[in-house]
């Protein structure tokens, strides 16, 4: 998948993409290096990861640092920004990416926790560094952005309930958000080929994943998905603040 930015477009910038040591936020915060920007590798267990992911970046002539945090923890929260902070100064560009709730031997609230009160908590912080004209992306899925008109999957349910909750309670921030002059986009894709929650949901419900490839036509993979949420970052926003990634025929639309 080629870069959808422009090499040097970022030249200055400085970007946090969450869960960032691996998947899409990986790719996504690839994208922001090649283009220029400082960014910012976060992660909550995966550090040889995120070091190995910021050398890379570093050899190719990229600035790079490693910001390890657990999103669900205030504390943890704080500590992350005074190192964006001490480090870069400020920020251009955060983008949500991390999310959760399928993983075993989390805390029965752990959805909610991660993908609604963390989204909050994170975006509230990263506010005194952000100077107008900088941007927020949410990344999202269409199972989870419609799930109030769409069911979905038994397995995925919770997390789309949770990860709804999120997005709706970072909607409610948008008049806050306008007067400090900063944007923010919802990007909602398909599920993704490749990724940690269609393994889990294909290994919980086998042929889940093919199917819903079946009724899509087809399903984006971690790369192009995360040049759409690279775009997303850089590009117009649309009147709705939503950024609809690949098919949704199959989702009722009434209003977001």
């Amino acid at each position: 998948m080629s870069n959808p930015l422009a090499p040097g477009s970022l030249d200055g910038k400085r970007v946090l993409v969450t869960g960032s040591s691996r998947g899409i936020g990986a790719d996504t915060l690839g994208y922001f290096a090649e283009a220029g920007a400082s960014v910012v590798i976060n992660y909550r267990n995966k550090e040889a990861r995120a070091v190995k992911l910021a050398n890379s970046i570093r050899e190719s002539g990229g600035t790079a640092i490693v910001a390890g945090a657990d999103l669900t923890d205030p504390e943890s929260v704080a500590g992350l920004f005074d190192q964006v902070q001490a480090e870069l100064g400020g920020l251009d560009i955060l983008v949500l990416n991390a999310s959760g709730g399928m993983e075993s031997g989390m805390a029965e609230d752990y959805a909610m926790s991660l993908n609604r009160d963390a989204q909050v908590s994170v975006l509230t912080s990263a506010l005194p560094l952000l100077a107008p004209g900088s941007r927020v992306v949410f990344v999202t899925s269409h199972q989870a952005h419609f799930i109030r008109t769409t069911p979905t999957m038994p397995e995925y349910e919770q997390v789309a309930l949770s990860k709804r909750a999120g997005e709706d309670a970072l909607r409610d921030l948008i008049p806050r958000l306008d007067e400090a002059g900063v944007e923010f986009v919802v990007v909602s894709g398909d599920m993704i080929e490749g990724t940690i929650t269609a393994t889990l949901l294909e290994r919980m419900n086998p042929g889940a994943i093919g199917a819903r490839k079946e009724a899509a036509g087809r399903l984006y993979n971690v790369s192009e998905f995360a040049a759409e949420v690279a775009a997303a970052a850089v590009e117009p926003i649309p009147a709705d603040h939503t950024r609809l990634v690949g098919d949704v025929s199959d989702f009722e639309q009434n209003g977001v």
